[in-house]
Parts: structure tokens; sequence; C-alpha cells
């Protein structure tokens, strides 16, 4: 494992961890679409679907139960417990399509055509997409909390760093997936907008509000 994968690995932990920190110390889930979170569990549970069946370290194990148990957990938190933070109005995204794009690119660009193979290449088509509700809720807000701006950024460097990470390999290696390396792209290109006001505004101390 190289070091941006590395990273890339603690950036995503430490997304989790700040969103769960928010939930917790707010005691709401004022801010946080819902759909994106419900689109985040599909996503690991789908891509993990080996977790019994293929041993590759504890390691990696560890992370894929942990974000599976985190997913699932933020999702009960904001159907049950914070259910009246949560507005739905605002979070308003048609998913299906999303659900069903992804489905689409991942019987059309896959490298194996089997179960296994085919639901990881759907997991890594929708992660690419799955931050869409959790951006447009903030647009229609034009705001969003610090700490919230804090997980997302973590967010989106992770699936920055993945890129780098897969440059890297093959630079080194020879080794090359273009699937996760293109799914990355669109997901880091999509940040664009937020990691410009980002780092113009809070990085300086100042809230978050996107331009008028």
């Amino acid at each position: 494992m190289n070091v941006f994968r590395l990273v890339a690995d603690l950036m995503h932990l430490a997304s989790i961890l700040i969103l769960l920190l928010k939930i917790r110390k707010t005691r709401s889930a004022a801010g946080i679409s819902f759909k994106s979170q419900l689109l985040y569990l599909i996503v690991f549970v789908t891509r993990y679907l080996d977790l019994f069946t293929h041993w590759v370290s504890l390691y990696n194990t560890a992370m894929k139960v942990f974000f599976i148990a985190s997913s699932g957990y933020i999702v009960y938190q904001m159907q049950r417990r914070y259910r009246a933070t949560w507005d739905p109005a605002l979070d308003t995204f048609r998913i299906e399509f999303l659900l069903g794009g992804a489905a689409v690119m991942s019987l059309i660009f896959h490298t194996k055509f089997t179960f296994l193979e085919l639901f990881w290449t759907y997991s890594i088509w929708l992660e690419a997409v799955a931050i869409l509700p959790q951006l447009f809720q903030m647009s229609r807000t034009g705001e969003a909390e610090t700490i919230t701006a804090h997980y997302l950024f973590a967010l989106g460097a992770y699936r920055g760093l993945y890129v780098v990470n897969w440059i890297y390999r093959y630079a080194t290696e020879g080794y090359w997936e273009w699937i996760p390396f293109l799914a990355g792209m669109v997901q880091t290109v999509l940040y664009a907008d937020f990691f410009y006001v980002y780092f113009s505004r809070v990085m300086r101390g100042k809230k978050f509000e996107l331009p008028h």
C-alpha cells in the first residue's frame, strides 16, 4: 500500500467520524442529505459482497466492516432518532436516476461479467455520483455548518487521493484500473466548486456560503 492510498483511507475514515461527531454533538441531522447517506450505504454493501468469501488482510476486512456498519448506523439514526431534524423538502434530488445510471454503466463498462464483479463495478459508478444529493441540497440552502463542510472536504480529498494513487501505481508498478480512476475523476470534478468555496472561506475562518 502506497502513501497516497493510506492517506486516502484515513481521510475516508475521518469523513465518517466527522459526520458522526456532527450528528452526536448537535443532536441533529440538519444539513445532511439522507439520500446521499443511503446511496453510500448501497455503495458499501454492493462493493463488499465478498466480505466472507475473499480474505485480503485484517486491515482490509476491518475497513469493510467499518464502512458498512457506520453507514448503516448513520442511515438508521437519520431515519429514527433524528428524523425530525432532517428536512425532506430540501433533500429532493431524484436518486433513481443515479441508481439506474450506475446500473447501466456497470453493465456496459466492466472488466468481468460475473456477479461480484458487476456489483463491485456498480458500487464504483454509484459512488462517483452519490454526493450529488448533498451538493444539490447545499445549493438550495446556499450554506452549510462548518463541521459539515469539513466532512465534505475529507470525503472529497479521499476520492482525489485515490486518483493520485492510481496514477502512482501505474508509474511505479505498471498496474492500472481505468474504471475506478475515471469514476474518481468524475467525483473530483463534482467537488470543484465546493473545494473553491472551502479554501476561500472555511479555511479562512469564515462561514461556508455558496456564491449567489
